[in-house]
């Protein structure tokens, strides 16, 4: 079965937009909850029923697998949990994922009739136990405040378990489903007030070269100040605070990363967005979908990437890695998307500001970062044909 005939009502086919299991609930008495008990990416964990049987609308799917896959039932009896429980899947201390994996089933909030307890969860990465952060209590009191959060660490059944399809994640559900748009766009901090500039940037400059990031970053927000852009560095401020900013904005300029995400949840068809890549990889076209399908307005997509320096023990592009910017590049592509002034004419790294760049963040000489070999491979055919594009315009100059 190709991509384009999934029924989305299989649900041992990935989440779909369309709806199907996505937006199914289902409701269970004495359901078990089984946490993950290894580290791993995909890891035997979920729901069960009261007698074993898996339910798979419980799991979580990236793009076209399960990361959750059914687990064995206890042997051993597992703890008690009384009371009406929402089911919210795997908790992420990464703070992209948990936007994006952890807020998948919230959208049952908008249909459930009566009371609940509060959400349960169970950890990614088992060593976290029970502990919930604070972006993700505050998160999810944006979207019914005062409601509880409990992670289950060990088998637990559940007096009457929640359990709503995926509405929204990685991959072809990055979209949303209806229902999951609907009930961000009904609940989702809407007693937030905007405040801020109309103009602004938001950075990754602060997050150091660990986090990933843009070689030039700090130079491109000085010709944006000159724009008349604010500069925002929202891993600084509680999310209240950047969901105002993000609200306020007329223009918004952005590196890529999981700061997009959290703006497409408030974001608005009347706002324009520039999304500067940072990386050649394939979650920047799902971020621009989830902005496009969310707000209701195409972000403009700024490739202008010089080259891009990805981590030697890697040699390929992933999260960590970052690009370095062109700033002529997107200086035009602003300037042509009306963010900046029409006639604004920036010049790209000389070799000279590069090397100090690297020495700034601390690179220097140490490997730890080497250029990616597909944009070295780039780089060289392109010097070769502007070599053999100079040599022809001199040999037809000669020639007339």
């Amino acid at each position: 079965m190709s991509e384009e005939e999934l029924d989305p009502n299989d649900n041992t086919v990935q989440p779909m937009p369309e709806g199907g299991w996505s937006e199914r609930i289902v409701t269970l008495s004495d359901a078990i909850v089984v946490p993950p008990d290894e580290s791993a990416f995909v890891q035997p964990a979920g729901v069960l029923d009261r007698d074993g049987a898996y339910c798979p609308e419980g799991a979580l799917w990236r793009k076209f697998r399960p990361l959750t896959t059914k687990p064995e039932k206890p042997v051993t009896a597992p703890t008690k949990l009384s009371g009406r429980w929402l089911w919210g899947g795997v908790l992420w201390a990464h703070f992209g994922h948990f936007l994006v994996e952890s807020s998948a089933r919230l959208w049952a909030l908008d249909h459930i009739d009566g009371s609940i307890d509060g959400v349960l969860f169970m950890p990614k990465r088992p060593k976290v136990g029970d502990a919930v952060r604070g972006f993700q209590k505050e998160f999810v009191g944006l979207m019914a405040p005062e409601l509880p959060i409990r992670v289950a660490t060990e088998a637990t059944q559940v007096e009457e378990l929640i359990v709503p399809g995926q509405g929204f994640g990685l991959g072809k559900i990055t979209e949303g489903t209806q229902k999951f748009r609907n009930a961000i766009h009904n609940r989702f901090a809407r007693d937030v007030e905007p405040d801020g500039a109309s103009k602004i940037y938001i950075s990754r400059s602060a997050l150091g070269v660990g986090k990933g990031g843009l070689l030039g970053e700090e130079r491109l927000e000085d010709l944006l100040i000159k724009q008349g852009y604010d500069i925002f560095h929202p891993e600084k401020y509680d999310l209240k605070t950047q969901l105002a900013r993000y609200k306020a904005a007329k223009h918004v300029v952005a590196a890529d990363g999981s700061a997009l995400h959290l703006f497409a949840m408030v974001g608005r068809a009347d706002q324009k967005v520039a999304m500067i890549l940072r990386r050649k990889a394939g979650a920047n076209n799902l971020l621009a979908r989830n902005v496009a399908h969310f707000t209701g307005t195409d972000p403009i997509i700024v490739d202008a990437l010089h080259t891009e320096w990805v981590r030697s023990s890697k040699g390929k592009s992933n999260r960590q890695s970052f690009g370095e910017l062109n700033h002529k590049v997107i200086g035009r592509a602003l300037a042509a998307g009306g963010f900046i002034d029409p006639d604004a004419e920036w010049e790209p790294l000389t070799d000279k500001q590069r090397k100090q760049l690297f020495l700034d963040k601390g690179l220097g000489d140490t490997g730890e970062f080497v250029e990616s070999p597909e944009y070295a491979q780039r780089r060289i055919r392109r010097m070769r044909q502007e070599r053999r594009a100079r040599r022809a315009a001199r040999e037809a100059a000669q020639s007339s």
